[in-house]
């Protein structure tokens, strides 16, 4: 039987720009091919925060220059799940080709369900966009958003994070895995929507990746949850001279280092508590945290963070 693995690609497996993109997509899948020769089942999710923030900021200058209305950021969400997925699926078709292997890759623009009364609403962390004036903050600011001021640099537009609840295209995800097909899905996060009879309203926030990441893979049953980052290891004492990297844990040792504020708010705590929400569902499962270019052994157990 194969292993069916839900792999989150990080801002290092894709780069900042268009020309970044292609270079470091065109790496990535040859990773990702070697976990397929390997046996693996794939699922992909993404991040895309430079490139939602660099689509938000391009529709918003076009906006001020032909009188038309600001790009949402569901708008923004969907071209960037788009045009990353496009660059996913046909690389890796190809790098498969090249090896003798015909899958069929397809990208799913992903809706995720949220709760209006999300605390996260009232929190918002995720600095987005380009750099505004005193005068356009003040503006954004009237209209409902946040703003955050950077000194000597400028205000940027923040929004919330709130948790995934659902994920609207999980029946489709699901007959296309199941049909053996590799899926591309939940792209940073997921555009978050709310419920309303039934209708979806998008929701002005972005979805922790991670936590759409873990949602994905328990709502497939996935056997392993891989999260790829910059680093081979997950550390605890992090920011002191003395880190120390975490090899094979359980999920409860994850959550009292959560409990002990190990990890930082945005960084490594999504991660972690995606992990340990993916493995606590069901025996068996397995989260890894690790870094691209040491996916293949830490899905062998050789090295990263392993928790189960």
């Amino acid at each position: 039987m194969k292993k069916r693995v839900v792999v989150a690609l990080g801002h290092q497996a894709l780069g900042t720009n268009f020309p970044e993109q292609k270079k470091a997509v065109s790496s990535s899948v040859k990773i990702l091919a070697d976990m397929v020769e390997d046996g693996c089942q794939l699922i992909i999710t993404h991040s895309n925060a430079p490139q939602v923030g660099m689509i938000h900021t391009a529709l918003n200058e076009f906006a001020k220059h032909h009188e038309t209305y600001n790009a949402p950021m569901a708008i923004c969400s969907a071209m960037s799940q788009g045009f990353i997925g496009y660059d996913i699926q046909n690389m890796l078709r190809s790098e498969l080709l090249g090896r003798g292997i015909y899958r069929t890759v397809s990208t799913i623009v992903t809706q995720v369900v949220v709760d209006p009364y999300d605390e996260a609403f009232y929190h918002p962390i995720k600095v987005i966009g380009r750099y505004l004036t005193a005068e356009e903050a003040a503006a954004e600011e009237k209209k409902g958003n946040y703003v955050v001021e950077e000194p000597g640099k400028g205000f940027r537009r923040i929004v919330s994070a709130p948790k995934p609840l659902d994920i609207v295209e999980i029946d489709a995800i699901n007959a296309l895995v199941d049909a053996g097909q590799i899926v591309i899905a939940g792209g940073g996060g997921g555009i978050p929507v709310l419920k309303q009879g039934s209708r979806l309203k998008s929701a002005s926030a972005i979805v922790e990746k991670d936590l759409t990441s873990g949602k994905l893979a328990d709502l497939t049953d996935s056997d392993i949850l891989m999260i790829l980052t910059n680093e081979e290891h997950v550390s605890i004492h992090y920011h002191t001279d003395t880190p120390i990297p975490l090899g094979e844990i359980t999920a409860a040792q994850a959550r009292s280092y959560m409990e002990d504020q190990e990890f930082g708010e945005a960084g490594m705590l999504p991660k972690i508590e995606a992990s340990v929400n993916f493995v606590s569902q069901k025996a068996g499962r397995k989260a890894i945290i690790t870094s691209i270019s040491h996916a293949l052994d830490a899905l062998h157990g050789k090295t990263g963070t392993i928790i189960s």
